[in-house]
Parts: structure tokens; C-alpha cells; sequence
């Protein structure tokens, strides 16, 4: 079987314009080597760092966790303890996503609950963009004041 979860990290980390430096200083207990070897399919990353990963990257948690489940290592296969314009997100098939959407996404991640209730709220209405931009516009704000503390 190829090494899923790495090739996905590669492919979410150049996407989303990070080397495996700059990746390693956003996942807590993991250096460039680390990730080389994750992305070689060497190391097994533990659930907590693919997650990270995820958030650096802009990628669903889930499509990392889904890909390190049934990928199959060449090496290590136990846990490490020391270790764009668009991105793809793997939901069991392949999504493309836009810069914008995923800008939305890391928007909504930072969001609070109540925010994100209030867009989903609209979303599910199937409203014109024209109706659902007050939310919009209310996550947003909340992710720009979030970013700003």
C-alpha cells in the first residue's frame, strides 16, 4: 500500500508554501527530519501532530487521520515522540479547494461557537450570498479579532 498520510503532508505543506522547517515549528515535538520522515513514510506521526499539521496546512484533520490509518510505513511504524492557492482535502474522494475557501476555513476554525452556529445556521438555508454575508462578515470579524490578540 503507498504511503498515504505522507504523501498527503508533502502535498499539503508545498501547497500550502511551508518548508519542512517551517512545518516543524508549527507541530509540537516534531523537527524537519521528522517530517521528511513522515513524508517518506519512515515515521508515524502521532494523531495530536497530524492534527497540527492539518491546522498549519489548511487541511481537514480527518483526511490526515483517515490517510495515516491505512497507510503502511517502511520502517518505523511507532509513533514519533521526538520528532497556496489551492490544497486538496480528501474525504474519502478529492476536493479542491480555493484560496478563499480555505481562508474561510481557517476563519471558521479560529471562530467562536457561537459564530460558527450562527453561518452554519445560514449556510443550511441555502440563502443567496447576498442573505448569508452578515455572517459571513460576523465570522470574519471574529477571526480578524482573534488574530489581532
Amino acid at each position: 500500500m503507498a504511503n498515504k498520510v505522507g504523501n498527503l503532508i508533502k502535498k499539503a505543506r508545498t501547497e500550502a508554501g511551508l518548508t519542512q522547517e517551517q512545518l516543524a515549528r508549527k507541530v509540537k515535538g516534531a523537527d524537519a527530519s521528522a517530517i521528511s520522515k513522515a513524508e517518506r513514510g519512515e515515521l508515524k506521526l502521532t494523531n495530536d501532530q497530524l492534527k497540527q499539521i492539518a491546522k498549519a496546512t489548511g487541511v481537514t484533520q480527518k483526511s490526515l487521520l483517515d490517510a495515516a490509518a491505512s497507510s503502511s510505513y517502511k520502517k518505523n511504524s511507532s509513533t514519533s515522540s521526538n520528532s497556496s492557492s489551492s490544497g486538496t482535502i480528501s474525504t474519502g474522494g478529492t476536493m479542491k479547494v480555493s484560496a478563499t475557501e480555505r481562508k474561510l476555513v481557517e476563519l471558521y476554525r479560529n471562530a467562536s461557537a457561537d459564530t460558527k452556529k450562527k453561518v452554519m445556521d445560514e449556510l443550511k438555508k441555502g440563502e443567496t450570498i447576498d442573505e448569508i454575508s452578515d455572517g459571513i462578515g460576523t465570522l470574519i470579524d471574529s477571526a480578524l479579532d482573534l488574530l489581532k490578540k
